[in-house]
């Protein structure tokens, strides 16, 4: 006589929550307007994404957007940050390291701001975190930044 084993299904897997975003970002002037565009991005039934942020510093902004990105249900999040120190370059591939979410990618270079935006321009990102502000205008950024992105989010935006 046969005996029928039953097999319990796994538990379906969940992923853990969002880890709540830092003060820091929260403060950024930017922060409003990126989750603004990311909205825009996800109500256009986007589920990709690409994120630049130049002039990244140790990598916290661009890597709390790509989480945040993740959270608003993106299943794939590509993102760059560009920054001429060394030191900072390598704190923010320290950072991304401690992700573990495959739907994330990031890379940190440390190169020339102006070139490495020319090269985004072949293929533009959806989005360009930018911290000069209304300086992009005196320094002759504006157009490479237009350039480099479908929307570019700058420290000096008004309302998103």
């Amino acid at each position: 006589m046969r005996t029928a084993v039953r097999i319990a299904p796994a538990a379906p897997r969940m992923a853990p929550p969002p880890a709540p975003i830092r003060r820091a970002v929260r403060a950024d002037p930017r922060w409003p307007h990126i989750v603004a565009a990311l909205q825009d991005l996800r109500d256009a039934h986007r589920h990709a994404v690409r994120i630049v942020d130049a002039d990244c510093a140790c990598g916290t902004l661009l890597i709390e957007v790509a989480c945040h990105a993740r959270a608003m249900g993106f299943t794939a999040i590509e993102g760059r940050g560009i920054d001429g120190s060394p030191a900072m370059i390598g704190r923010a591939r320290a950072a991304a390291a401690r992700l573990h979410d495959p739907a994330i990618g990031l890379t940190f270079d440390m190169t020339d701001m102006r070139g490495a935006l020319v090269q985004e321009a072949e293929a533009p990102a959806d989005l360009l975190l930018w911290h000069g502000g209304r300086d992009a205008d005196a320094t002759g950024m504006a157009p490479v930044l237009a350039a480099a992105a479908i929307r570019v989010i700058a420290d000096g935006d008004s309302a998103p």
